[in-house]
């Protein structure tokens, strides 16, 4: 059984596209991260570019191993700290809303493409990704990415338990009025897959979006084991596989499921 993974998340941002405020102020969370012992620091959907940019998304777009990765890289080897971050990949001519993860030696672990578009401001700002799972080992802890609208579908998320994901991260822009999704569905989720889920979204205000906070931890039994509220927050907390294992002796969805009635269903 790995050690408990000791995590971070911020729901705040830099400013809305300023790249080079954004990669300022995660350096600064991630020796905060760093002092607080703490492996990963996970940061909002589009954390370094900002979301409701307009035309800007395209400008700031770049390859997946352009400078921001770089930048992010160099952080992440600085200060010892894992690091998932969003930023707008550029690739064959399409535009991804992308997360990626870099281990504390700054070495790129994973890219996730946000594959479910909200609404028209994505669907006119990106394209979709195809890939559904990806996955990383951190630590000994399985990681598994989506990106926040994605959350929402519970094909995503139970998918990812079957592929042995325990931590689940979810850089998220969830705007207001929609509260419950982090609230009601997120713990759900956490619930009925018996994982780890890490749900990191924005809390300030981004043209006419206002994004709610809320970002939480919740363990595989459906408890918050952080909170926000809806300002800005860097919370610490603890990921324990055991606590995964405890769940599944109890009562395992995984292995009682009914797989020959509903399929793929």
């Amino acid at each position: 059984m790995p050690a408990p993974l000791r995590v971070a998340l911020d729901q705040g941002t830099g400013r809305s596209g300023d790249t080079a405020s954004s990669l300022s102020r995660l350096a600064d969370r991630a020796r905060e991260a760093a002092a607080e012992g703490a492996a990963l620091l996970v940061g909002p959907e589009m954390s370094l570019s900002g979301y409701n940019i307009g035309p800007r998304v395209r400008e700031l777009a770049e390859p997946a191993d352009g400078p921001l990765f770089e930048e992010v890289a160099r952080i992440a080897a600085d200060t010892g700290v894992a690091i998932v971050y969003g930023f707008p990949e550029l690739a064959d001519g399409n535009v991804y809303n992308a997360v990626r993860l870099v281990d504390a030696t700054g070495a790129s672990l994973a890219l996730y493409r946000k594959t479910h578009l909200f609404g028209d401001l994505d669907r006119s700002l990106f394209s979709p990704g195809a890939e559904p799972i990806v996955q990383a080992d951190l630590g000994g802890h399985r990681i598994g990415l989506l990106v926040c609208y994605d959350v929402e579908f519970p094909e995503m998320v139970r998918a990812h338990a079957l592929a042995g994901t325990t931590l689940l991260v979810v850089p998220t822009g969830l705007m207001a009025p929609t509260t419950s999704v982090a609230t009601l569905l997120v713990p759900a989720r956490a619930m009925e897959n018996q994982i780890h889920l890490a749900y990191v979204n924005r809390c300030d205000t981004e043209g006419d979006l206002d994004y709610v906070g809320l970002s939480t931890l919740v363990g595989p039994d459906g408890g918050e084991l952080l909170r926000a509220g809806p300002d800005e927050e860097l919370l610490f907390g603890d990921v324990d596989s055991a606590a995964v294992a405890e769940a599944r002796a109890e009562q395992s969805y995984m292995d009682d499921r009914r797989a020959d009635l509903y399929g793929h269903r």
